[in-house]
Parts: structure tokens; C-alpha cells; sequence
């Protein structure tokens, strides 16, 4: 199991959509690290294809990395592969964080259960062109329920990134309907900004 780190543990008040307040509930963060080094790798098969890494996260979840083309891509789960964060990636290069914090809440059992997961992506847009070097914070959805992108935070532009992506996961991911909801963009965007591939 890899090793982590509890960072933080903060009261929160959950919000809904519609800015009424929901529910009040506990949050807690923890950080593990990602070393492709130490992870099973699978090679591409074409070109421009680097492969895939299957390692291990926040007690023992699967963390699945693929790249290709200059840009990452991060799932979760004994299904990583197949949900639709497999798919999602940043518009510019870019590629995975060496960190994962994941956002937790206890159950009546105490127990720790991750509901988001927040990596910082590194970017390289161009602008007038030179290349501009950025850092993005993403915020995923996990299980129960698909696990996809919710939002993105411009890490360079924004001294508080960690605690709006942090809001981002807390007040959004749970009830976050992958396909249906559009991921949001919270704070300041920099010239190193990206947004989602596609947009």
C-alpha cells in the first residue's frame, strides 16, 4: 500500500448547485506520491503512443496514467481504463503531477473513503509563438459512479489554487454527473492556463 501522508483535516459545509446549503460535513486530505518509475508500465503500440502505467494510490486504488502525443492522461479505479477521465486531458502538452491529494470523508464506521482526487498537471502553451510554462490543478470525481474530470484551477495565476481546487472537490465532485455536467474553471487564468482538450 503506498505510503501517505494526512495533511489536513477542515469542517466544511457543502453547497448545491443552486447555492442553498446542503449538508454539513467533514473533509480531510491526504497525499500520496506517483512515481511512473515504480509502476507496472505497458508499452504503446503506434506512434506517438508512450504506453500506460498501472500504480497504486490512497490505500491501494488503482491509478491508471496513459500518455501520448505530448499529453497525459489519469483515471482511478479497477475500471480506470474504461471511464471517461481515461479519455479527458488538457488542450495544451502537458503532463501528469509526481503528487495526488485525495479528498476524504469518514463514514459511521470512521473509515476514510475518497470522493475526489486533485493532481497538478504541468503545461506548455504557446502564446505569440513562444511557449508558456503553467500549472493546472484538476479536480476528478471518484467512485461510486463514473470518475471524470470536474474542474481545473490555474495554479500559477492563483495563490489560493489549492484551496479552490479544494472547493471545487468538496462542493462539487459528489454529486457530479459525468457526460451530463460541464467541469468548471474556478479563480484567475493565466497565460499558462489550459482548459480540457476540446473545449
Amino acid at each position: 500500500m503506498a505510503r501517505f501522508f494526512i495533511a489536513a483535516a477542515v469542517a466544511a459545509i457543502a453547497v448545491n448547485l443552486s447555492g442553498a446549503p446542503a449538508f454539513a460535513q467533514s473533509a480531510e486530505s491526504a497525499v500520496t506520491a506517483l512515481d511512473l518509475k515504480k509502476c507496472r508500465h505497458t508499452r504503446g503500440k503506434v506512434e506517438e503512443d508512450y504506453g500506460s502505467w498501472r500504480c497504486s494510490g490512497y490505500n491501494g486504488i488503482a491509478v491508471y496514467v496513459a500518455a501520448g502525443d505530448q499529453r497525459s492522461y489519469v483515471s482511478f479505479g479497477p475500471k480506470a481504463k474504461d471511464e471517461p477521465a481515461a479519455k479527458q486531458t488538457l488542450a495544451s502538452f502537458n503532463g501528469e503531477g509526481k503528487s495526488i491529494e485525495w479528498r476524504l470523508q469518514r463514514g459511521a464506521d470512521k473509515k476514510a473513503v475518497p470522493y475526489a482526487a486533485i493532481m497538478r498537471w504541468s503545461t506548455t502553451v504557446s502564446t505569440d509563438d513562444r511557449p508558456v510554462r503553467g500549472q493546472v490543478l484538476v479536480v476528478m470525481r471518484l467512485a461510486p459512479g463514473p470518475v471524470c474530470h470536474v474542474g481545473y484551477v490555474d495554479a500559477g495565476a492563483n495563490p489560493d489554487a489549492n484551496a479552490l481546487a479544494q472547493k471545487i472537490a468538496d462542493e462539487r465532485a459528489r454529486d457530479f454527473r459525468c457526460g451530463t455536467d460541464k467541469a468548471i474553471v474556478m479563480g484567475k487564468k493565466g497565460p499558462g492556463f489550459s482548459g480540457p482538450y476540446g473545449d
